[in-house]
């Protein structure tokens, strides 16, 4: 509920805007005319008028123009010289009407009652007239209200003067207020509707007279659009007459469903009239066929008379439209119980009607029933004799004349009766404030109006005003019809116009709930509404949305589109859904048979470098190496620890650590093998020159720094000018976090440095590969460095075209085979001849191995050659000068081999 009271100072009025000169000067032609017109009728005077209902005196006098008949009778232009007989005849009696005008005449009573006015001597009067809702008679009345102002030389007796009209409170009718006003504004008479809520009668700058104690049509088609979208009806009809009325209703409608994505799927149009009853069955009959060829609007809006929508019913009753729907009931009809008469609700389902606030009519009520009939005052009331004519109330019957005038009693209008006439009584109490109302020309009505304007008023211990549009806007009751008429109608809502909210007092909807009225199905969360060029909007098909694409709400207009760096999404998706990163884990199957490799081999490199230093004296030992095979075995530990760097989430760090690391300690595992190479090629050398200058260039220890440090300036290079970073790259379901080698060429020399010096490795090791069969380590070195090769000629073109997170992976296979390359060739059968071939690790197995080798070597060359191999080798005999292979002090020389037959 709105927290702001009904009472709001925003509608003080201007003074200057009341003088008459600045309203005539608005005024246009049409009017001006019109008023001549009406103006030259003097032949009709107040007591002449056929449609005047009820007068009291008062010294401050009240019109009041009431329907008490809801048509007026076709005229009849022809035959007749009598301009009074041309004033059409009223019909179709309105008790609804009555029970209005009674309203006002309580209200003033009680007005008059009151210590405001009874202090200052003063009572208010009243003049009420029939409309017969038609605008016609209601300008006729109106004329007769205004004589006293617009006659100047009236023809009565000018002894007998007329109290001049200084307020009008009003009809239910828009079309019959806008009409009246057009008048009621050039003597700037105070004009207070009760029931009009056209949109137009809130522009002051056409219409300053007007006032009202209901909200326009403006909020009333605003809650309307709210209820209708709140409940997801987007396919409804609109009902409208063709008075003014009807027309600014559709317009506001219209304007409020176009930005809440509501279509109008049909609008009825009815005449205004009720008198042409053939005219109106043809328009209801079109409207029921409206409604039957659009089966899917299952909610109907409707601005028309009640007396039309009792018509309505019974027309689709009749020709058996049997859906169910939902009725939205303007306060046109909102209230008329009569429309269930000769139909059953259940029938025509459900009805929400919307109706203005109302405050507590009991005293009213209680007025009806202690009404006197009989009394002469009542009697001589021309609407109440026509009233007690009714058969319905059985001749006069005084009973039943109250429980129809009850029965007939809507408290909406009532209360807004009261409200006008309260309005108007403490506005005279303010303006004759010192007593000078006694006489007519003592106000002005245009004084009344600026006081009205700003007004303040209690009812009901309730403060009231009237905004800056003259409107006194409480909000909405909304009802949900009850078909046992006798139990009236349930307040399900009450809507709020300073919020535009609902507030629902009933919980239990299920009646309007399960009503489904849209033109198509409703797309489902990742779709989205196609509309076919030249349809409504609503209409529409339901397309799955694309990839990376989504709608997470029902009859989206379109898809949104995922943020493609770090959201993805399939089609027909209703989300977004985060992409993963992607990179080679800890917890991978393949990451743990790698990490397993890589920590059995450091195992395994533990343990042969404790048995190397076991046996760090033997021959076996000393020819694999002796110190350096420690090297190499340290070496072979870097590189095993970097396959750890290749695992897990990457970072700049790991990145430029793992290349690093595996390269640095694979180019001095290469070095120290080269060191090897050359030092078998140097023990078997037969060349003396070449002997002696790979002696001099034979530095162990200088070759193995000078290798390392070249690639050392390689790597620093490469991480100085290019260096790797982690990289992101974005794939349709995940973010693949990799290590981008900052240069390939940088890399590729890295890789390429120590391939070279693997195969000058294995080219060394290839020209010893005849050595003795036990100790040949030619053999091995050369299947170390081919598998090694092999491995990395293997590995360049599957890393240049593989992606994806076990690209890391491929690289830590290829480190793997070749450490494991140089266990198995360098190692491993050196290991194997320390534990179970220990008659192998002696000096004399030594010694006899080799000469072997020399005697064998003879026998080839005598065999190729012819001749004796003692003429070609007395200078050149064979000298086993490898410090490594035996110890100094016993070094021996192959004595020379004799002639072989």
């Amino acid at each position: 509920m709105c927290e702001s009271t009904p009472v709001s100072r925003s509608g003080e009025l201007r003074e200057n805007s009341l003088m008459p000169k600045v309203v005539m000067a608005r005024l246009d032609l049409n009017f001006l005319l019109m008023l001549s017109v009406l103006v030259g009728v003097t032949e009709v005077s107040l007591g002449h008028f056929s449609h005047q209902g009820a007068t009291a005196p008062g010294d401050i006098i009240i019109g009041g123009l009431f329907p008490f008949h809801e048509a007026v009778e076709a005229v009849n232009y022809t035959g007749s010289n009598n301009y009074a007989s041309l004033r059409p005849n009223c019909s179709r009696y309105y008790t609804k009407g009555l029970n209005q005008a009674l309203a006002m005449i309580h209200a003033v009573k009680m007005a008059n009652r009151s210590p405001m006015l009874t202090s200052l001597n003063i009572t208010l009067g009243y003049h009420i007239y029939d409309t017969c809702s038609d605008v016609t008679t209601a300008l006729w009345a109106v004329q007769d209200l205004s004589q006293p102002f617009s006659n100047c030389n009236s023809q009565t007796n000018s002894s007998q003067s007329v109290q001049p009209i200084m307020a009008v409170i009003e009809s239910s009718s828009s079309e019959i207020s806008i009409a009246i006003a057009r008048i009621l504004n050039l003597m700037l008479i105070p004009q207070i509707s009760y029931a009009a809520t056209a949109t137009i009668l809130s522009d002051k700058s056409r219409f300053p007279a007007f006032m009202r104690t209901v909200p326009s049509d403006e909020y009333q088609t605003h809650a309307m659009v709210q209820l209708l979208k709140e409940n997801e009806w987007t396919w409804v009809g609109i009902i409208i007459t063709d008075g003014d009325y009807g027309r600014f209703a559709l317009e506001s409608f219209i304007n409020h469903t176009e930005t809440q994505g509501i279509c109008v799927a049909f609008k009825a149009i009815l005449p205004d009239s009720l008198a042409d009853q053939q005219r109106l069955n043809t328009y209801i009959n079109k409207t029921v066929d409206m409604i039957k060829k659009t089966p899917k609007v299952n909610v109907v809006v409707s601005f028309a008379k009640s007396s039309q929508m009792k018509l309505l019913f019974q027309g689709l009753q009749s020709r058996n439209v049997s859906d169910k729907k939902v009725w939205v009931a303007s306060d046109n009809w909102s209230t008329n119980k009569d429309i269930l008469k000769d139909v059953n609700l259940s029938d025509i389902g459900t009805v929400l009607g919307f109706t203005f606030k109302s405050g507590n009519v009991t005293a009213f009520n209680q007025y009806l029933n202690e009404l006197q009939f009989e009394s002469e005052a009542i009697m001589n009331s021309s609407f109440m004799e026509e009233f007690l004519k009714n058969p319905d109330i059985g001749n006069g019957n005084a009973t039943k004349a109250a429980e129809n005038l009850i029965k007939n009693t809507y408290s909406d209008m009532v209360f807004s009766v009261q409200m006008a006439v309260s309005a108007i009584a403490n506005a005279v109490a303010k303006l004759c404030v010192n007593g000078k109302c006694k006489t007519p020309s003592d106000i002005q009505p245009w004084e009344l109006l600026k006081q009205l304007r700003n007004v303040t008023f209690e009812k009901e211990e309730v403060m009231y005003n009237f905004d800056a549009n003259g409107d006194i806007n409480l909000g909405y009751d909304i009802y949900l019809w009850d078909e046992r008429e006798s139990e009236g109608h349930d307040v399900v809502a009450e809507y709020y116009p300073c919020n535009n909210s609902f507030t629902f007092t009933r919980k239990n909807l299920s009646d309007i709930k399960n009503v489904v009225s849209k033109c198509s199905d409703t797309c489902q969360p990742g779709e989205y509404k196609k509309t076919a060029e030249g349809q409504h909007t609503c209409c529409y098909e339901c397309l799955a949305c694309a990839e990376n694409h989504y709608s997470n709400h029902t009859d989206a207009d379109a898809c949104s589109k995922c943020d493609t760096e770090h959201m993805w999404s399939d089609t027909n998706s209703s989300q977004c859904y985060p992409k993963i990163y992607e990179y080679f884990e800890w917890t991978s199957g393949f990451a743990i048979v790698l990490l397993t490799l890589a920590a059995l081999g450091i195992v395994l490199l533990f343990s042969i470098s404790a048995l190397f230093f076991w046996q760090r004296e033997s021959l076996v030992v000393k020819a694999a190496g002796g110190p350096l095979c420690h090297l190499i075995l340290f070496s072979l530990l870097g590189s095993f620890i970097s396959v750890i760097f290749f695992v897990g989430e990457p970072s700049n760090e790991m990145c430029q650590v793992r290349q690093v690391t595996f390269g640095l300690s694979f180019t001095l595992c290469v070095s120290c093998i080269l060191v090897k190479s050359l030092k078998i090629l140097l023990a078997f050398q037969m060349n003396l020159e070449l002997k002696e200058l790979l002696r001099k260039l034979y530095k162990p220890y200088v070759i193995v720094c000078i290798c390392m440090g070249l690639q050392v300036i390689i790597c620093t290079i490469w991480l100085t000018l290019y260096s790797p970073y982690k990289n992101k790259v974005v794939q349709p379901k995940s973010i693949l976090l990799e290590c981008s080698e900052g240069s390939n060429v940088m890399f590729g020399l890295m890789l390429g440095y120590t391939a070279l010096l693997a195969l000058i490795c294995f080219t060394f090791a290839y020209k010893g590969r005849k050595l003795p069969q036990k100790y040949n380590e030619a053999k091995f070195i050369t299947f170390g460095m081919l598998i090694y090769l092999m491995a990395w000629v293997i590995f360049i073109p599957v890393h240049l075209t593989t992606s994806g997170k076990y690209v890391p992976a491929v690289e830590v296979v290829v480190i793997l085979i070749s450490n494991y390359g140089i266990l198995s060739c360098h190692f491993l059968p050196k290991c194997y001849i320390i534990i179970f071939k220990k008659e192998h690790n002696t000096k004399d197995a030594f010694l006899n191995s080799v000469y072997e080798y020399a005697r064998k070597s003879a026998e080839n060359i005598k065999g190729v050659t012819g001749t004796d191999p003692q003429s070609k080798t007395e200078n050149s005999a064979y000298i086993i000068s490898n410090p490594s292979l035996v110890p100094e002090g016993e070094q021996v020389s192959v004595p020379k081999i004799d002639n072989v037959a």
